[in-house]
């Protein structure tokens, strides 16, 4: 019975959580996340992966 009520309440637990650390960061650096990330990934790839980097990074420092 208390696993399920754990189980039923940890949806919106994380969700609050998830809220109060995007208020907790800057507004401008929660909307270059996805830029900053996507960036890191494609940096991985070994031969193409600075040059399509490149743009995603400029673009995470205009938005920054």
């Amino acid at each position: 019975m208390i696993v399920a009520l754990v189980r039923r309440h940890s949806r919106p637990l994380a969700l609050l959580a998830i809220v109060a650390a995007a208020a907790a960061l800057s507004g401008c650096g929660v909307v270059a996340l996805p830029f900053r990330a996507t960036s890191a990934v494609v940096k991985v790839v070994p031969v193409a992966g600075d040059v399509v980097a490149a743009p995603l990074d400029v673009t995470a420092d205009v938005i920054d």
